[in-house]
């Protein structure tokens, strides 16, 4: 295996580990050290020896997160996608749906446990750390955002 193929492969297992289903993260870990600013579906399938029914069914997942996005290819009849500069603060933007989800989940557990049991104690630490990062994820993305522009 290549120096880059060992590296995509250790990305794309670290990834799965943190919950991507394996072949959407094969697929975007394929992206990510592609040397082409854009692919296409057969050229990943081929790259990674896997189906072309399992690339779209990775890249719909990754279109669905922001983690890919198609683009114009003219003159081909292939679609062609990339993984777009911003895609990593958009895949963190969506995140606050899941980080208001479980502070809500914690308000509803408050409630049915009551405020001042042990489980209400633990549940308010959890609502309050949910809080928390609700408050400052937006400031953290505007940070980067700014440091990015800055620098290039």
């Amino acid at each position: 295996m290549s120096d880059t193929t060992d590296a995509a492969e250790q990305l794309a297992l670290m990834l799965t580990q943190s919950g991507l289903q394996r072949m959407t993260a094969r697929v975007l870990a394929a992206f990510l050290f592609a040397e082409q600013d854009t692919g296409t579906a057969g050229e990943i399938a081929e790259r990674l020896g896997i189906s072309p029914g399992s690339v779209s069914t990775a890249i719909k997942s990754l279109i669905s997160v922001g983690l890919i996005e198609r683009v114009p290819a003219p003159g081909s009849r292939r679609e062609h996608f990339r993984v777009p500069d911003e895609g990593w603060a958009t895949l963190m933007s969506t995140q606050n749906t899941v980080v208001q989800m479980m502070q809500d989940a914690a308000d509803k557990g408050i409630q049915a446990a009551g405020e001042d049991s042990i489980a209400g104690r633990r549940l308010a630490t959890m609502r309050d750390f949910y809080a928390h990062v609700m408050r400052e994820l937006p400031a953290v993305i505007d940070r980067w955002r700014a440091t990015r522009n800055v620098d290039t």
